[in-house]
């Protein structure tokens, strides 16, 4: 069992990763600005605002795997980025491990190919915004922190999202920093996301860097 605490525990990608490591019968803690309508045997939900600093510190204290499921749109937009590097702060002073939840743009088509998120104009531009403030996490941020800090950045399938609500498989697949491909393009539900984090966690192989999970 490991002490898991999700920032942005209610979110779409968030409660999906509660709802598997408590399952699984992992000590869960969500943190998040609103509580859920319904509660999970077995969690911890805390209300929050993860700009808070003090409320942010707390919510990392005594754990071992802080996962951050933050989405920078509405009133988070711009506020993301300095909270993760508050956090990254938090959870390397704690001896924790920090999982960031990534997106789509922020992989590469090809080895030591600039990023999607490069060419901002091919981004719809109602994801713009949030899609380079998240790259910029993994592209900037994350490799500058201290080499005891062991994170790992995990972006989710072109096709993911509550737009798409494809049913749970069960099963997935986990590249590195290059996008998975697919006929039609990848794809993954909200709930083997939130598998695929769980079981990233639980087998512990990457560490520092960037991985891509699809069905």
């Amino acid at each position: 069992m490991t002490r898991i605490t999700v920032i942005g525990g209610t979110g779409y990608a968030g409660s999906a990763i509660v709802a598997e490591a408590a399952a699984r019968g992992h000590e869960v803690t969500s943190f998040s600005r609103t509580l859920p309508e319904t509660s999970l045997a077995g969690v911890t939900y805390v209300q929050g605002d993860a700009t808070d600093d003090a409320a942010l510190a707390s919510a990392v204290e005594g754990t071992e795997v802080v996962v951050g499921a933050l989405s920078p749109r509405g009133a988070t937009a711009g506020k993301v980025r300095p909270a993760y590097h508050r956090l990254a702060e938090l959870v390397a002073a704690a001896g924790a491990r920090l999982v960031v939840v990534g997106g789509w743009s922020s992989l590469r088509p090809a080895a030591g190919a600039p990023r999607f998120s490069a060419d901002a104009d091919a981004i719809p531009e109602m994801f713009r915004a949030e899609a380079l403030e998240i790259a910029a996490i993994v592209d900037e941020d994350l490799p500058a922190t201290p080499a005891e800090l062991d994170w790992l950045f995990v972006s989710p399938a072109q096709n993911y999202g509550s737009y798409a609500p494809f049913e749970r498989t069960g099963s997935f697949r986990v590249g590195d920093d290059v996008a998975l491909t697919a006929e039609g393009g990848t794809r993954i539900s909200g709930p083997d996301f939130g598998l695929a984090v769980v079981e990233l966690i639980e087998r512990d192989e990457h560490h520092r860097t960037q991985v891509n999970v699809a069905e």
